[in-house]
């Protein structure tokens, strides 16, 4: 077993014993990041709406009333701001988005794609499009877990390409097309807006990280419910990602039709129906993944509740029995990779049902 999952493990049995301390100490507050160039922008005389705090819908609204060269000027002044502002049309979120990474420099600058979300401060946010999102009526977003940061969003985590959040989503877009027209009008966001645990370790046995997780994705959600709002969804959580959108999963709107939780430490339940949500919830989890040895534990602070997996959890289950370890799940030609594509597009895990 790997040393970094045994000091995970033995965090969490902390929790189980007598002895506590600040290690054991109660999720703190979620702290949102504020985009960049928030200070000029709460600054403009024009009263321009909180990005941190007005819905997504008021969002949308008020920069419809700008029109389209108001919207290009305000892109252009303040685009920290409107690349990652929810509820903004899409194409103005990618052009802002463009002028950012541009001025980022390497390795940012010049990336080919359409990015919804982009802020090399820290760690590092981003997501990425792939399919046309400004039309689309099935929207997938992938929150990918431990681990992953902008620098490595593209190379994957520990330089190995099947570990790249960009290749796997690019990897569902492209299943997806195997299903001919059926794919026409389906997306996938790939949705780093977190602060991800650095690995399997005491902060990823903890909720923080997923708490401020889940708080920037219940607002993704409702921009593209503003922008799309004829689209329905399917939320993909891989290993810590599942966790945050478990602890997002009340506050979504009914547009989210599926959860899949894959790799999963767990959702931060004990149940689906704890979830609150009146999505199809589904779950994965390989035989030969280290996950299965963490406990379905919650307490003063550390564990994440029952695995997913587990009948008693009662999601509902597909298949992951050809994924070779943790890593594998979204590996081309895996039954797990093909079952979250029918999820992600169509709501079901049925291949006799496709063409």
């Amino acid at each position: 077993m790997p040393r970094r999952l045994l000091s995970a493990l033995a965090a969490v049995a902390v929790a189980l014993a007598p002895a506590a301390g600040t290690v054991l100490a109660a999720p703190g507050a979620a702290r949102v990041v504020p985009p960049p160039g928030i200070e000029a922008w709460q600054a403009d005389a024009r009263h321009l709406p909180d990005p941190m705090t007005a819905d997504p819908g008021e969002i949308a609204r008020f920069l419809d009333g700008l029109g389209p060269d108001g919207r290009r000027d305000l892109a252009a002044a303040y685009p920290g701001v409107v690349g990652n502002l929810d509820g903004a049309p899409v194409a103005l979120r990618y052009d802002a988005n463009r002028r950012t990474m541009a001025a980022a420099g390497e390795p940012y600058a010049g990336r080919d794609g359409d990015f919804l979300l982009f802020d090399p401060r820290g760690q590092g946010r981003v997501a990425q499009v792939f399919g046309d999102l400004a039309t689309a009526r099935r929207i997938a977003v992938l929150v990918p877990g431990a681990g992953n940061r902008a620098g490595n969003f593209w190379r994957g985590v520990g330089g190995r390409a099947l570990r790249s959040p960009a290749l796997q989503g690019l990897g569902i877009e492209e299943e997806a097309r195997r299903y001919g027209t059926a794919a026409d009008g389906f997306a996938v966001v790939v949705w780093l807006g977190y602060d991800a645990p650095d690995s399997i370790d005491l902060p990823a046995a903890r909720e923080d990280l997923a708490r401020a997780g889940a708080e920037a994705l219940v607002r993704l959600v409702a921009g593209l419910a503003a922008v799309r709002p004829d689209a329905t969804m399917a939320l993909l959580g891989y290993s810590y990602g599942s966790t945050v959108i478990g602890l997002a999963a009340h506050r979504l709107p009914a547009a989210v039709t599926d959860i899949a939780a894959f790799g999963s430490p767990g959702m931060g339940v004990a149940t689906a129906a704890q979830l609150g949500t009146t999505a199809r919830v589904w779950a994965a989890l390989s035989p030969h993944d280290v996950m299965r040895f963490v406990p379905g534990v919650q307490m003063s602070g550390l564990g994440h509740g029952r695995q997913p997996a587990d009948p008693a959890f009662g999601a509902r289950r597909f298949a992951a029995d050809g994924v070779a370890d943790h890593d594998h799940y979204l590996a081309l030609g895996t039954d797990a990779q093909s079952s979250l594509t029918r999820i992600a597009l169509f709501g079901d895990d049925r291949p006799e049902d496709r063409p």
